[in-house]
């Protein structure tokens, strides 16, 4: 199992359109990701369960993933959040 935290920049937080952007990535990895917000934790797979969170800009996460390419789907989430490269 491999976790990082990562604080939300973009001004949107995690909405609609930066959520499928997140999940896309997500989807790419063979490896269990999970986003976990307050001890909430979600499949960062699915769109309702990330959009359940609310999360917002300045909100810290925690990104989980377990499986073979575990830290390459965490490193790669992260530099996604970190980015702020969500199409907007």
């Amino acid at each position: 199992m491999y976790t990082q935290e990562v604080t939300i920049n973009n001004e949107v937080g995690l909405h609609a359109r930066p959520a499928t952007y997140f999940i896309r990535k997500a989807n790419e990895f063979k490896s269990g990701i999970w986003v976990e917000k307050d001890e909430r934790r979600v499949n960062a797979k699915s769109l309702l369960g990330v959009l359940s969170l609310g999360i917002v800009k300045g909100t810290t996460i925690t990104l989980i993933a377990d499986g073979s390419d575990e830290q390459e789907a965490v490193e790669a989430l992260a530099e996604l959040v970190r980015s702020g490269d969500f199409g907007e």
